[in-house]
């Protein structure tokens, strides 16, 4: 019976009783993280703020009872935020909740074809860049809130930012008092108290410092004391209408399967339980997307911010999502009134402060470290996500990697490839047991992360993982951090990770960006020989026929 809920696409909550008060703490946790966000990213979608928590409300339920990861927390998020408010300025909210339906069939769609697996193979450059171009986009939209200018919103980024800048005569100093405050607050309160968000107490103390001195400066207005109701769509079907939508569904469908994978592998990395399915996960998100718009919501993905709180808080099966939405409808039953108080510079303090936080200093300091050309990849979809926009920035990076990958393939013909090694025979039975061997072939191993740590959950008397490298001549970003990955991983099975074989290049890259430091000197040897005589010097050397290996490419 577990297993059959395990794999069916729209049922299971795991087991709610076994950890229940983890699910509860985390979810009330994710909850009250969620409360400032999901009123932020609406207003930055360039919709009404009950349009971000109703989403929060309906997706996170639904999301977490259907979707592939046990502790994924869906909402509104800021890399859904920067493509909505300019398919929102271009269409107004109504076609974008047709537009979110078709989304979500997309992604039905994509999980069914059992294409979950696809976005381990978009590069590290590439996502670090349009990350970070979606942190300087958000930064920059929430200038006008920031300065209480009250200005029509524009369809494309940089026409807002020229906008403000011309009209900052009109700058309310209230409003900037009030965001500086919600920053400090953000900034600070965590070295007081880490169980309470800052962001919350900032937007608190933001709301009864306007309302105490009677501010002029702009607030998010009304929010109904109700909990939303379904409703029809009018123009539901219009096939021209479908057709002229299907560019931004299309969009919508990418980028909210992009970062919903990318945040559920997020979240696999800080946990030792199980893993997410991500086709499943596609189809939860994208029952997810179907439903909300018929609640006033806008689409939305998974959160890394908003899991990473739930798991660190306790949270370990689907019913934490579950009660994060259900906190969050309570929270909208008894403080409605009071949020229609909450000055949109406090928002734009908590979302200037969350979009530093979102640009990847350490990934840009890894690629500087690494090779220029995937530094140049990097920059390359930066440059196109801010300037154009997010799904045109993923198409050409992955073009740009594309051709990076085909040219150190004809660099291969250049490597020279040692010849086979010889083991040692005898190891005792226990040994034998707890060592694998992995022999990698080819210059980047994309996805072989999660096949050594499916390995360790099936195999856990596994204590040393020795990667044989001596057929990988050369290794890029995305190489990096799968190894990275795979070295933390195995630490948190208590499994010592072994190299050997390792050729110029690739020992070059690991000890630029301080990889070889953290896995160790010690642990790396020029054959597998060594390595396992390392474990046991008494070992004759001869055949090791207790000792299977294994080939990934």
């Amino acid at each position: 019976m577990e297993n059959q809920i395990k794999q069916s696409p729209f049922l299971g909550l795991g087991n709610p009783f076994k950890s229940w008060q983890g699910d509860l703490t985390g979810g009330l946790t994710a909850a009250i993280v969620a409360l400032p966000l999901a009123l932020a990213f609406a207003v930055a979608s360039g919709v009404e703020p009950k349009a971000g928590l109703y989403t929060a409300i309906i997706a996170g339920i639904v999301a977490a009872v259907c979707g592939g990861s046990p502790v994924q927390i869906t909402g509104p998020t800021g890399a859904m935020a920067v493509i909505l408010v300019g398919i929102v300025a271009q269409y107004g909210i109504e076609k974008v909740w047709i537009a979110g339906v078709m989304a979500g069939i997309i992604q039905i769609a994509l999980g069914i074809a059992k294409l979950g697996q696809l976005v381990k193979f978009i590069p590290y450059p590439v996502t670090a860049g349009f990350t970070n171009g979606i942190a300087i986009i958000i930064f920059c939209g929430q200038l006008n809130n920031f300065f209480g200018l009250q200005l029509p919103r524009q369809e494309h980024f940089l026409d807002g930012l020229w906008q403000t800048f011309n009209h900052l005569d009109l700058i309310n100093p209230a409003s900037i008092l009030i965001a500086l405050i919600v920053i400090a607050t953000k900034l600070i309160f965590p070295y007081i108290n880490r169980t309470i968000p800052g962001s919350l107490v900032g937007l608190i103390l933001a709301t009864m410092i306007t309302t105490f001195f009677h501010l002029s400066i702009p607030t998010i207005g009304n929010i109904p004391q109700s909990l939303p109701f379904p409703h029809s769509i009018p123009h539901w079907f219009d096939f021209k209408l479908l057709r002229e939508l299907l560019s931004p569904a299309l969009a919508l469908a990418a980028l909210g399967s992009i970062e919903s994978l990318l945040s559920a592998v997020v979240a696999d990395g800080m946990t030792v339980s199980e893993k997410h399915n991500s086709n499943r996960e596609l189809i939860g998100q994208g029952i997810a997307n179907m439903i909300v718009p018929f609640f006033g919501g806008i689409p939305a993905t998974g959160a890394i911010a908003r899991t990473a709180v739930n798991v660190r808080s306790g949270g370990k099966t689907r019913l934490s999502g579950v009660i994060h939405g259900i906190a969050l409808g309570a929270i909208v039953l008894i403080f409605a009134p009071l949020a229609s108080q909450i000055p949109l510079a406090a928002l734009a303090g908590i979302l200037m402060v969350t979009s530093v936080r979102m640009i990847e200093w350490e990934a840009i300091g890894l690629l500087m470290r690494a090779t220029y050309s995937d530094l140049a990849v990097m920059l390359l979809t930066w440059s196109v996500t801010i300037l154009v926009d997010l799904v045109q920035a993923v198409e050409i990076g992955l073009i740009a990697a594309g051709a990076l990958f085909i040219k150190r393939m004809s660099d291969l013909s250049l490597a020279k490839i040692p010849e086979t090694e010889v083991f040692p025979s005898g190891i005792p039975l226990e040994l034998s047991q707890e060592i694998a061997v992995y022999r990698v072939d080819g210059p980047v191993f994309f996805g072989a992360a999660e096949r050594f740590v499916t390995f360790l959950r099936d195999e856990p008397e596994v204590k040393y993982l020795i990667l044989r490298l001596r057929f990988v001549p050369n290794i890029d970003t995305t190489g990096l951090v799968a190894l990275e990955d795979i070295f933390y991983d195995l630490k948190r099975h208590n499994c010592r990770l072994m190299l050997t074989g390792l050729q110029t290049q690739v020992k070059e890259v690991l000890e630029r960006t301080g990889l070889l430091t953290k896995i160790g000197l010690e642990n790396c040897f020029e054959t597998t020989t060594q390595a396992i005589c390392s474990l046991d010097p008494n070992l004759p050397e001869c055949d090791l026929p207790n000792v299977n290996i294994e080939r990934i490419e």
